[in-house]
This record gives structure tokens, sequence and C-alpha cells, in this order.
């Protein structure tokens, strides 16, 4: 098989992979993820994954950082890389003593990554960008009947489920000597649905004699998604370089209809829709990365996230629950501050020995609530990663790598009486890439 055959089979099974992703529901069971547009998922790849996220300064030939653009000008010229992660998530959450233990599987990204030409380079891919997923209840005391004078006691349950999807392709361009610039254009489309059933029941027993409205909000959304990335290299030393990267991602709003509805105690109900509901925001990213040796690389980033001036559809309901308003406002969310910082360590990409070409990964990450709730700043996140990235096959005509991973995160809530969560999570990944392009001579 030729180099364009084995090209155009690589893209027919990833797009058939990428569909299979797609079409995953992959629930955050956070009751965090009610909120927005849900809990933010992170888009990093299975090697900087396990340094803490890391990605502005990350620049190498035989991996895909889909976070900075200007990176894929890189990927060597010989090659093809295909990625493909997924991971196994337990969360465990605590309220006021109780504890709840959930488990979730899900697909991270599919992509792929090839140079086009000197000095440019290609990736196309998927990732996840929101997940929402939940379903609990609360049930207190609101009164007692007067004839029968027995409790009544209010139940609602709250379930939510979709989330947002990200197809993209991007390009890296080596436009001078140690600088590159690039960027990723994509087409984001998902779905969101939350629902609100309230009961009432007299001493313990549902009773039709009491009613309230219940409400159901969904939106069926899509838009398109940008960013640019810039990176400079410079050679510090004859085995020493550090690379300085930038991304700028573009806010706008966000295309499709959010509908509420209604329902009323006599079996009626209300509708009410806006449009360009919610928004994305304006997102800048620096950090930068050093190496040494070919063995160390040592990477730190920084990003803003604009999300306080984003709008999201807000309920107002009047005194009787009907004449209720459903509007895009502000107010829903906080600018998100997040750090990150990772290590990697390589004993000797190109000896023989297994043992040696391990590479050893690992790194934290620290972030401030893009949400807010009920006025207050939602859950902080910290976090700690470790992994490994396993060579298979030989030093020679294949850099295939096994990326596993284990992550820690724990959301902490910053008021009392909100939900505590920690994830542990395992990461699985495999970076297929071999020599497709490489010419053999033999004397």
């Amino acid at each position: 098989m030729n180099s364009i055959h084995k090209t155009l089979s690589a893209f027919i099974a990833g797009f058939a992979l990428t569909l299979g992703a797609a079409a995953q529901t992959n629930g955050s069971n956070s009751s965090y993820s009610r909120f927005g547009l849900g809990m933010l998922s992170d888009q990093s790849q299975g090697f900087n994954r396990n340094m803490g996220g890391v990605a502005q300064g990350l620049r190498s030939g035989n991996q895909v950082n889909t976070l900075n653009p200007a990176s894929y000008s890189a990927i060597d010229s010989l090659s093809f890389i295909f990625d493909v992660g997924m991971s196994v998530q337990r969360t465990n959450m605590s309220q006021a003593g109780v504890k709840l233990h959930v488990n979730n599987t899900s697909i991270d990204f599919v992509n792929a990554g090839f140079r086009l030409r000197r000095h440019w380079g290609m990736s196309i891919g998927f990732v996840p960008y929101t997940n929402i997923g939940y379903s609990f209840s609360q049930t207190q005391k609101v009164g007692t009947d007067d004839y029968t004078l027995q409790p009544i006691t209010k139940t609602s349950t709250f379930t939510g489920s979709g989330g947002l999807h990200e197809l993209y392709a991007g390009i890296g361009w080596n436009a001078w000597k140690g600088l590159s610039i690039g960027v990723n254009a994509g087409y984001l489309w998902g779905n969101i649905n939350h629902a609100l059933t309230t009961a009432y029941a007299e001493n313990g027993t549902t009773s039709a004699s009491y009613n309230a409205p219940n409400s159901v909000e969904s939106a069926e959304l899509k838009t398109w998604k940008a960013n640019v990335g810039i990176q400079y290299q410079m050679q510090l030393a004859t085995e020493e370089r550090l690379t300085l990267g930038a991304t700028v991602g573009i806010g706008h709003d966000i295309g499709g209809e959010a509908t509420l509805v209604r329902f009323i105690s006599n079996g009626d109900s209300i509708s009410k829709t806006t449009n360009k509901a919610y928004q994305l925001p304006m997102t800048y990213s620096v950090g930068a990365a050093w190496e040494h040796k070919g063995k160390w690389t040592i990477a730190a980033d920084y990003s803003l996230e604009k999300w306080a001036s984003c709008t999201a559809p807000s309920i107002q309901a009047g005194a009787t629950g009907i004449d209720v308003q459903y509007a895009a406002t502000t107010g829903s969310y906080s600018d998100r501050h997040k750090i990150n910082v990772g290590a990697e360590y390589v004993p000797a990409r190109f000896d023989g020995s297994f043992g040696k070409r391990i590479h050893y990964r690992a790194g934290a990450f620290y972030s401030t609530p893009y949400l807010r709730i009920n006025g207050q700043d939602g859950p902080r996140e910290f976090g700690l990663t470790a992994g490994v990235g396993l060579p298979i096959a030989n030093r020679y005509t294949n850099r295939t790598l096994v990326n596993l991973g284990v992550q820690w995160t724990h959301r902490a809530p910053s008021v009392d009486g909100m939900i505590t969560e920690n994830y542990f999570r395992l990461n699985i990944g495999v970076t297929f890439n071999d020599e497709w392009f490489k010419k053999w001579k033999f004397k």
C-alpha cells in the first residue's frame, strides 16, 4: 500500500471513530453541570494531560498538541500521527455528611496530525467541550394539612443531560526561523436538557391534592469556534532550548434557541423562547517549555477565560409562577483563571532498551470557577496528574506510544452547603506514529 492509500485509509478510520465518539454521552454525574453550558472538558491530549494539561510551549514532531495550533508545523515530515484517548472515572461526592459514589467512562479525543508540505503541518479531530449529566432530589417539609394535620413535604427532582462537542481542523506554519503561527477552526454543536419535577406528599404518600409548576429547559446549539496560536523557539545551548507560546480564542454568540416549558397545575403549559442565549468567551493563554538534553521537559501555562461578560438564559418567575420571563442575561459566570505545571523525563529516547525509552510524566493544575450559583462563586478545582508513555515496536520505524495516566481532581465549594467532589480518573490513550513516508535505501 503506498503513502496516499495509507493516508486515505487512516482518514476514513479516523472519521468513523470520530462519529462514534460524537455519539457518546459523556455524563459528568456532577450537580454543577446543571449550570451554564455544563462542566468544561479537559481538551488536552494523552501526553500533556499527564503533565497537568500544559500545552502552550510544547512543540514536538511526533505528537499532536491541539491546544496550540502553531505546534503543528513541527510535525515530522515522515510521519502520520493518529491519537485516540478515553478515560474511566470514579467520583466521590459529599455534602453535610452524606456521601455518594458514581462511575463514568468517556471518549476524550480522536485526532490526526501530518505534514502538508515544508514548514506546514495540519491536524483534524474531535474533542468534547462541555458535559452535562446529573440526577438528584431534595425533600423538605412545607406545612401541615389543615384537615388531617399530617405533614406535607415537597420533593424536587432535578435531571439533566447533554453537552457540546467540537470537530476541528487546524494548520500551523513555520513562518520564520524559530517562529510559528497557527489556527484551529471548528464546528461546535450539542444540546442542553434540564428538567425539574415537583411532587407533594402527605405523611409520605404522594397526593394529587397538591400541585406545583414543573419546568423543562432545552436548547439545540450550533456555532463555530476558532483560536489562533504562536510559538517562538530559541536555542539556549547545544542541548537546551526554550519555547514560548500563546493562544487567543475568539468569543462570540452561540446560534440556536433556548426554550423553557413550564407546566401549570391545571394541565396547561406555557412556553418561552430566547435566541442566542449563550455565548463563548474570549480566552487568552501563555506558557513556556524548557527542554534539556532531549531528556527533560518542564512547562508551565496560565490561562484567562472571560466568562463574566457572557450571557446565559435566566428564569424570572412572577408571583403566580405563570407570568415568567425567560431571557439571556449576564451574571451566571465569573472570569476563569487557570495555572498548569508539568514535566516529562525520558532517560534515552532512541536507546534500544525498552525501559530507557519510557516517558515519565507528572503535573498539577489549579483553576478558579467559571460558574456562579445563586449569586456565589462555584467550586474551585485543584488536581494532580502522573503517567507514562510506553513505546511500542522499535525505535527506527515506529514511535507509537501507549499513554497511561492517573488524575485526582478536588472540586471545593466556595461557600458552606455546596457539594464537595473528588475525581479519580484513569486516562488511556494511544498515539499511533508510523514513519509511512520514509524512503528506504538498500545498498
